[in-house]
């Protein structure tokens, strides 16, 4: 399959987000047009899915939480990501699989195995080529995620849940470090954009 595929990974408040944006900008000046999506959400189906996951009023158990995932993740890899691969086409990601091994895994604590087999199936194998982690102190975090308003589902967990996503996150990084490049989330924004650039022009160079 042509095409280079990236993904921001990172706890709340981590400047996903603005780094994602900065990127798109970035490959703007060199001529490349990015395909932009996000999960949840990315279809019309994922959008309703995040509505769901995201709703501060619902109580949900940790299984069902995956599964409406791993349903939207489905969709977004068959309808958006697959096919824009297919077209030689660059496709970045705000969150994909690594974020549910976090959040359900390392988080919730639902079993690996379960979630990596669920996971291989509604993406077919599909993995990123490069995954971007903002790494930041949750204390932090979830501050610069306060200010942006009303909190939701994921963001009112307590602190020791957040501290396992974290951890979760770094784990996966040092078990794949050819596919994550982690970078510290504390640094000026325009530092940290400049680090994912030269993270991904060292991808882009064989492609462009």
């Amino acid at each position: 399959m042509g095409g280079l595929f990236i993904t921001f990974e990172g706890s709340e408040g981590a400047g996903k987000s603005t780094q994602l944006a900065r990127l798109v900008e970035a490959l703007q000046g060199v001529g490349i047009a990015a395909v932009v999506t996000r999960e949840p959400g990315g279809t019309p189906f994922g959008t309703r899915v995040r509505e769901v996951l995201l709703d501060p009023e619902l109580d949900m158990h940790a299984l069902p939480e995956f599964l409406l995932y791993s349903a939207s993740r489905a969709q977004l890899v068959q309808d958006v990501i697959r096919p824009a691969l297919e077209r030689g086409e660059v496709v970045i990601c705000d969150r994909y699989f690594d974020s549910s091994l976090a959040y359900q895994g390392a988080g919730r604590g639902l079993p690996l195995p379960l979630l990596q087999s669920v996971t291989r199936e509604v993406t077919g194998g599909l993995k990123p080529d490069l995954t971007i982690l903002l790494d930041l102190d949750p204390v932090t975090g979830l501050e610069r995620a306060a200010r942006r308003g009303q909190p939701d589902r994921l963001e009112r967990a307590d602190l020791s849940f957040h501290q396992r996503v974290r951890q979760g996150f770094l784990d996966l990084a040092r078990q794949e470090p050819q596919r994550f490049t982690v970078l510290d989330a504390t640094h000026p924004p325009e530092r940290t954009a400049q680090a994912v650039w030269k993270a991904v022009q060292a991808h882009l160079n064989p492609l462009h």
